[in-house]
């Protein structure tokens, strides 16, 4: 703790974050200005304030600007993420191909089991070809639980991933799930879910498509505080098997598919998501809606009738029950992996 003047304190934390925050604002001097200073500006007159209030707001603006790199961890956290608790594997689905599509939501400690499960239960009733499995928004701290997911997919025994606790590794085995993988990923991946993208690209499992991840995966060590509460902090980043340090700018894709965020959600939302045209809406509204009277001959009235189709009333349209639509996956980052995926199988399937 430091202290300035009598029954004046205030955390070393205040400090770093009085400090940055000056710091990026003074850009036209050579030095920033010293936080003693400021600190005794502050307290001498900022109208109502407080030592405490100074420490507390200091505090909650260097959380915000570190996180996720650093978090306080409260009674209310705690209990807050016991709740929260759900399976990891949140969605599963069979697309043309037949590919499956697993969407995970967070990498914790049983992960591989739900991807296992997933898989088991989509190839029970299809012939899969391939596997997306959808990383983007998806975090956790567990590198253990990315490491025995990436296990899942590997046949041999080879180092993984090393967070500080030595060097997870897989295991030699004669099941490892064999089908090719895509792995989609945005900025919202994050953490162990960085980590599992990283190994299943480094061990040759399969390609990355998206947008830059978070640059979050990183060892975490916690510290506790007088006060009851833990402070976790990133102490080192998290390494591959191989000794390739995941890097704090994020993992960059094999392939780019860059969306815009509003869109991007829209998408994840929702994989046949059709986007508004705006041109066409605008054009549409300058147009006035009067249906235009069809003229028939015979000839015409003998094809509406075998095509079921009621032209006299001015318009086309079906007097049958219509066809479907074809559903067509519109995600960017979804559609380019199945494409992947289906191109793979046609090529392995012609025996090229």
């Amino acid at each position: 703790m430091i202290r300035f003047g009598k029954n004046c304190s205030i955390s070393f934390l205040a400090f770093l974050v009085f400090a940055a925050a000056f710091s990026s604002g003074a850009q036209t001097t050579n030095h920033s200005p010293q936080f003693q200073e400021i600190y005794q500006i502050l307290r001498a007159h900022l109208v109502g304030a407080t030592d405490a209030e100074l420490n507390h707001d200091s505090v909650e603006g260097l959380l915000d600007a570190l996180r996720p790199r650093v978090v306080l961890l409260t009674n209310n956290t705690a209990a807050n993420s016991e709740t929260a608790e759900s399976a990891p594997v949140s969605r599963t689905e069979v697309f043309d191909g037949p590919v499956g599509y697993l969407r995970i939501d967070r990498v914790a400690e049983n992960l591989a089991d739900s991807i296992l499960a997933s898989v088991k239960a989509l190839q029970a009733t299809n012939n899969l070809k391939g596997i997306v499995l959808d990383l983007r928004y998806a975090t956790g701290t567990n590198y253990a639980a990315a490491a025995s997911a990436a296990d899942l997919f590997i046949s041999h025994a080879r180092p993984l991933l090393n967070w500080g606790n030595g060097v997870a590794s897989s295991r030699k085995k004669s099941d490892a799930l064999k089908l090719p993988v895509a792995i989609l990923v945005n900025s919202g991946t994050s953490g162990a879910a960085e980590a599992l993208a990283a190994v299943l690209r480094s061990n040759d499992i399969g390609l990355i498509f998206g947008s830059t991840t978070a640059g979050n995966a990183l060892v975490m060590e916690d510290f506790p505080l007088k006060n009851g509460d833990v402070l976790r902090v990133a102490t080192a980043p998290v390494k591959l098997g191989n000794g390739e340090t995941l890097s704090t700018n994020g993992i960059q894709p094999d392939i780019d598919v860059s969306v815009p965020p509003e869109a991007e959600r829209d998408y994840f939302a929702d994989s046949f998501y059709i986007a508004p045209n705006t041109n066409q809406l605008a054009a549409a509204g300058n147009q006035t809606n009067v249906p235009q009277r069809i003229r028939l001959n015979e000839a015409e009235l003998v094809r509406e009738h075998r095509a079921g189709l009621d032209l006299e009333s001015g318009e086309i349209q079906p007097i049958g029950k219509p066809e479907p639509a074809p559903h067509v996956v519109s995600d960017p980052a979804l559609a380019r992996a199945l494409d992947l995926l289906k191109g793979l199988a046609i090529v392995r399937e012609g025996g090229f």
